[in-house]
């Protein structure tokens, strides 16, 4: 599969041989399973106080024909509090009472990661690439049509780009300005930029609904957010072969 490398002018430049990873079979189900684990991964464990609800003073009065119970005195046989001289105060403990402990309460040891095998992730992650290369699933995703081939591969002086302003010259010239006010009316993601290094990464940072990630970096929900696949990604030349090493197929 051959490819189209643009210049930060936009103008093409020449053809290259892409790798392998974007010809790979396009499978959603696998991407979904993949986003889904990576954000599962990113889950604050939560849970309750061991002890909430449980100290106090409260405590049952034996069974109901031992010394001292409530039996036939009118009130509940639940934990009341112990009151000086032995008189019964407030039910507590229990969930239905007042500040009592939850009953099923969140619990801090549950396994809340979703996990995946690594060769698994592995193709989800080249299934993602691929997708990047298909016009009709980036069209569909983007609601608009793409004036460029795909996919987009910019030459490596975009790396070197130092300035917001200019990496905007480079998404008008390749007619891509259009998906940015679209993530800026709406508030939604844009175009993903793939790069192997260099200050784009700091350039770009205030560009709506941009993100831009080191080839060494790239996850699966970078090039499917929402476990969609088909974003609108922008590759540096340098970014290919980091790809096709760490994306063996």
């Amino acid at each position: 599969m051959k490819a189209t490398v643009y210049s930060i002018e936009g103008k093409a430049l020449k053809q290259i041989d892409l790798p392998a990873v974007f010809e790979y079979s396009r499978r959603e189900d696998l991407v979904k399973r993949a986003v889904l684990s990576e954000e599962s991964k990113l889950y604050q464990p939560k849970g309750n106080y061991r002890l909430a609800g449980l100290e106090t003073s409260a405590r049952y009065r034996g069974r109901k024909d031992d010394f001292g119970s409530g039996k036939n005195k009118g009130i509940p046989h639940l934990p009341h509090e112990v009151l000086p001289g032995g008189q019964l105060g407030k039910v507590k403990r229990v969930p239905h009472a007042v500040k009592g402990r939850r009953a099923h309460p969140p619990k801090p040891q549950k396994k809340i990661v979703e996990l995946i095998n690594k060769k698994e992730h592995l193709s989800a992650l080249a299934s993602a690439i691929s997708f990047s290369a298909d016009r009709e699933t980036v069209c569909k995703r983007a609601n608009s049509e793409i004036g460029v081939s795909l996919p987009i591969i910019v030459e490596n002086s975009f790396e070197n780009l130092k300035k917001a302003k200019d990496v905007l010259k480079v998404l008008e010239a390749l007619h891509l300005d259009k998906f940015l006010l679209k993530a800026k009316r709406n508030g939604t993601k844009s175009a993903l930029i793939v790069v192997s290094g260099g200050n784009v990464t700091f350039a770009a940072a205030n560009l709506a609904g941009v993100d831009v990630v080191c080839a060494s970096d790239l996850s699966v929900k970078d090039l499917a957010p929402g476990t969609h696949p088909g974003r609108l990604t922008l590759f540096s030349e340098n970014a290919i072969p980091a790809l096709a090493k760490r994306v063996v197929v």
